[in-house]
């Protein structure tokens, strides 16, 4: 029981996830200009899948490479890195207390900071989970218990609030979705229902859904037949929500031991979804079909072979890369076959940009890595970071961001001499 209390606590400080360079960052004009152009403006970039569009990254590193640019202390927290208008936007703490900062994304010099009010306090890492989502100039962000809020990109200025229903044990940790005119989360404002809806420009309820606790998971947002649907992986299961009315369409039951539902379901078009969980769970990939007046749910294959803890997998190709606990895995989707495995990164995070894979392992060693099933092929690493390492890399343009517990660093992608670019 005390290696599972354990592991209840070390999944709770992480939410959804140096040795690089030592020189002083560099001057205005030394900076590429292509790093601030980038955009990464929610939880796992654009489309809120962990995929950058960034093309022409070098296929190895050489001497010093990636170049550090910048690096600076902020305050403990897992909470992602957004990036939109040559700003980042993430959340961190001090002490008691939760902010929400703007930063320069050219030279990490902070430009404002939102009091978010208190913290999560936590033996394994303090702070908040969730990334902030920015669009059309506004910021919203959720803070680790319970805090809602949108305010202005340029200065801060808060636009409106909402603070939630009582914070699960372990802290809010869903990061906000925009779709349409509503902000969606993993939340409760009360009651019985683990998805909230509000009116993105003055935070009243729209609509409120599922059953139960909310889950560690943030929504994705789908389109399955002629409806457009939010998937929410919440402590119940996955479930199919009108997007209009979060009338719910469809449900897969789904437990996981301490309501551990992290990883965030991954939408395969036009109808698959794969999901995963951890303590002993394991991944699945179903079909959801429309069926009569409603939706039908089929299970394609079920294994053990990939356990997303709290970081979520990504796909390239017809295939799937993520952690399976501390292992790095390649499954095939259409069978869940492995097809490699590598161990001692840790539990870490990825995302996908250009073929390859970004792997920022658990205690701070970054990985480029073939995405490719036919075995682990890694181009470079380096150790970039020190300490625990579970928030997922942002890549914007060739700028590419990391943060542990307490740090940020920005290192660039650019392809050198001896990059083979």
């Amino acid at each position: 029981m005390k290696k599972y209390r354990f592991e209840m606590v070390l999944f709770a400080t992480v939410l959804l996830l140096g040795g690089c360079g030592s020189s002083p960052a560099p001057t205005e004009g030394e900076i590429p200009d292509s790093g601030p152009g980038g955009e990464w403006s929610q939880w796992r970039g654009p489309n809120r899948d962990g995929h950058s569009p960034t093309t022409g990254l070098p296929r190895r590193w050489g001497p010093g490479e990636p170049r550090q640019l910048w690096r600076r202390p902020l305050g403990e927290g897992f909470s992602g890195i957004a990036i939109a208008g040559g700003r980042l936007f993430t959340q961190f703490s001090k002490g008691q207390d939760e902010f929400l900062v703007a930063l320069d994304a050219r030279d990490g010099s902070e430009t404002w900071r939102f009091a978010m009010g208190k913290t999560l306090i936590d033996g394994n890492g303090n702070g908040p989970r969730a990334t902030p989502t920015v669009e059309d100039g506004v910021v919203y962000a959720l803070g680790s218990l319970g805090k809602l809020v949108a305010v202005a990109a340029e200065d801060g200025r808060p636009i409106w609030q909402l603070d939630l229903a009582e914070a699960p044990l372990w802290g809010y940790c869903s990061s906000p979705l925009v779709e349409g005119g509503r902000l969606i989360v993993n939340g409760r404002l009360g009651g019985d229902a683990a998805v909230l809806a509000v009116d993105k420009a003055g935070g009243e309820r729209a609509w409120v859904a599922g059953e139960g606790h909310p889950g560690f998971s943030s929504p994705v947002a789908v389109k399955i037949g002629a409806r457009r649907q939010i998937l929410s992986f919440i402590a119940a299961g996955l479930v199919g929500l009108a997007a209009d009315s979060g009338e719910e369409l469809w449900r897969l039951p789904w437990t996981t031991s301490y309501r551990v539902n992290a990883a965030d379901p991954i939408f395969l078009p036009p109808d698959r979804i794969f999901l995963s969980s951890g303590y002993g769970e394991g991944a699945a990939l179903v079909r959801v079909r429309p069926r009569g007046e409603g939706f039908g749910v089929e299970e394609i294959w079920r294994n053990a072979g990939m356990r997303n803890h709290f970081n979520s997998s990504v796909v390239v190709g017809e295939y799937l890369y993520g952690f399976d606990n501390a292992t790095l895995k390649c499954l095939a989707i259409a069978t869940g076959e492995t097809r490699w495995a590598k161990r001692g990164l840790g539990k870490g995070s990825l995302i996908a940009a250009d073929g390859k894979l970004i792997v920022l392992g658990g205690k701070g060693v970054l990985a480029l890595v073939e995405a490719t099933p036919e075995e682990y092929r890694e181009l470079a690493n380096v150790q970039a970071l020190e300490g625990k390492c579970w928030t997922s890399p942002t890549l914007a343009g060739r700028w590419l961001y990391l943060r542990n517990h307490e740090e940020i660093v920005c290192l660039t992608l650019e392809a050198g001499e001896a990059s083979g670019g």
